[in-house]
């Protein structure tokens, strides 16, 4: 069996499926949609049952990352109580395939009763759930990705698919940045990417600075002492002027003249890379890192004092990648 040809196969179905549905987006009510959802003053509940409910919740927790505030109602909970979770405010986005999901028929009426606007997703307008809608989105496909064309798979992926369509679209209307993204993932490594600044990592204190006349050797003890892998050289006036590291000491090394009582700043790398912003993301800071090819990023004041400095070891510690 090629089990090669058969996922082939399968990314190939629902890739068509998605293709069919890009090109009659404009037929869809995705821009009223979006404007309801924009202008109301309460929440978007998402529900549906089985596939579609699974889906849906994966759709509600994508929309509350990305600035919507939602959540997944079950609409079995919903008619044993929790319909009281839905406010006057809020707006419904119900999924089903069929459009015909018993427990999610017997909802709409009470949906109807509370003058709650509906979004559906389903695959006939015609369907009791889309003729109980105010929106109606298509997520109908002409084969599914199963063998027997049954189990909900290319239709599963549109489904979810159309909810990323929604994310994308609020984001872009409410202009959503990578700094409000930040403030909804706090924690985990995502969170560590947006949300910490090179002021969090900032090491400030015992930092191995030299003066321009220090001597190479006595410049040696200090670099050893900071643990750094360098030393900071700074004018009478206290001004970053130079960084003496490992890969100049080495360098210096090879040179026939090289004397270990000569001036640091004599083998050091003169206008070393810096910045003034400590408000930085962490992130940001890492890509020039990586950018310049150096292991130490010195933070300096407008007056190019060094307030601190930021080495790719404490990046990678704290998680940022």
């Amino acid at each position: 069996m090629d089990f090669n040809k058969i996922a082939k196969d399968v990314l190939d179905t629902e890739a068509n499926e998605l293709k069919i549905a890009s090109e009659n987006i404009s037929s869809f009510d995705l821009e009223k949609a979006i404007d309801l959802i924009i202008n109301s003053k309460g929440k978007l509940i998402v529900t549906g049952v089985g596939k579609s409910g699974l889906v849906g919740a994966k759709i509600a927790a994508t929309l509350a990352s990305t600035g919507t505030s939602s959540f997944f109602l079950h609409p079995t909970e919903a008619m044993h109580g929790d319909l009281g979770m839905i406010g006057k405010d809020d707006i419904v986005l119900a999924i089903s395939y069929s459009g015909e999901s018993e427990e999610l028929i017997q909802l709409l009426p009470h949906l109807k009763r509370f003058d709650i606007p509906l979004i559906a997703m389903a695959k006939n307008e015609n369907s009791t759930l889309g003729k109980y809608s105010d929106f109606f989105i298509n997520i109908s496909v002409s084969k599914e990705a199963c063998p027997l064309d049954t189990a909900p798979t290319s239709s599963t992926t549109l489904t979810m698919a159309m909810g990323d369509v929604l994310a994308v679209c609020l984001m872009k209307k409410r202009n959503f940045q990578k700094e409000d993204f930040a403030s909804f993932h706090p924690g985990g490594s995502l969170g560590k990417k947006l949300f910490i600044k090179v002021d969090d990592l900032l090491r400030k204190e015992n930092l191995p600075i030299v003066s321009r006349e220090t001597k190479l050797k006595d410049a040696i003890v200090i670099m050893s002492e900071g643990r750094l892998g360098n030393v900071l050289i700074t004018d009478e006036e206290g001004r970053l002027t130079s960084v003496l590291s490992d890969g100049d000491l080495r360098r210096a090394l090879m040179k026939p003249e090289f004397s270990i009582d000569c001036k640091v700043e004599e083998v050091a790398t003169k206008n070393p890379r810096t910045i003034n912003d400590q408000n930085l993301l962490a992130s940001d800071a890492l890509k020039i890192i990586e950018d310049f090819k150096i292991q130490l990023l010195i933070i300096t004041n407008k007056e190019e004092k060094v307030v601190g400095v930021l080495h790719i070891h404490d990046l990678i510690e704290a998680g940022i990648k």
